[in-house]
């Protein structure tokens, strides 16, 4: 049996850290530093990967021992946009109002690139959101928290913003930041299995 080898998460999100950690995984963290402002793509699942693959790269292009990296970005879709994190709570609170009782597509990119071989895999999952209708008070409430501010789209299901998501059809944890089901696919692309990476 070989080493183990290293996982490093190209992400400061703490949510895509717990996702991880709570499948085995235990990756270091290395914020890629991306100005994700300067980067575009025709649409909204397409920016999600661009921006993945930009962060994974970056990182892994400062590594040197034989890490496998893991790079992530997330939009909300919502009318043919893409929605990443609201500037300010002026910003948040178009996004709610505009949200509330429809739904939207979360895309999230995932890279993973293997350092050893130079070999990476990439893909974007999606993920339907139906909003529920939250009033104002609750909305002002939610946005007085801080919290919008810091996940793409203005909500997150593992936050205080979970009472107003009605539901959602595919995969949670693509919502959360990361597809743990689509993440075992592009690793075993690279010819290695999930499970030999648990800590």
């Amino acid at each position: 049996m070989t080493d183990r080898r290293t996982l490093v998460l190209a992400s400061a999100s703490p949510a895509r850290l717990g996702l991880l950690r709570q499948a085995g995984l235990d990756p270091k963290v290395r914020v890629s530093g991306v100005d994700e402002d300067a980067l575009t793509a025709a649409t909204p699942a397409e920016l999600a990967l661009v921006l993945a693959e930009a962060k994974a790269r970056t990182v892994a292009a400062l590594l040197a021992d034989g890490e496998l990296v893991i790079g992530c970005d997330s939009v909300l879709e919502l009318d043919g946009l893409a929605l990443g994190k609201p500037a300010d709570a002026a910003e948040a609170l178009e996004r709610w109002r505009s949200m509330r009782g429809r739904e939207g597509v979360l895309r999230t990119g995932h890279c993973v690139i293997d350092t050893v071989t130079g070999r990476e895999a990439s893909a974007t999952a999606s993920t339907t959101v139906r909003f529920g209708t939250p009033d104002d008070a609750e909305v002002a409430a939610y946005i007085a928290s801080g919290e919008p501010l810091h996940v793409a789209g203005a909500f997150t299901l593992d936050g205080r913003s979970a009472p107003f998501v009605e539901g959602v059809d595919g995969d949670p944890g693509n919502v959360i930041g990361l597809s743990l089901p689509l993440l075992r696919r592009l690793l075993a692309d690279l010819g290695i299995r999930i499970t030999d990476l648990w800590s």
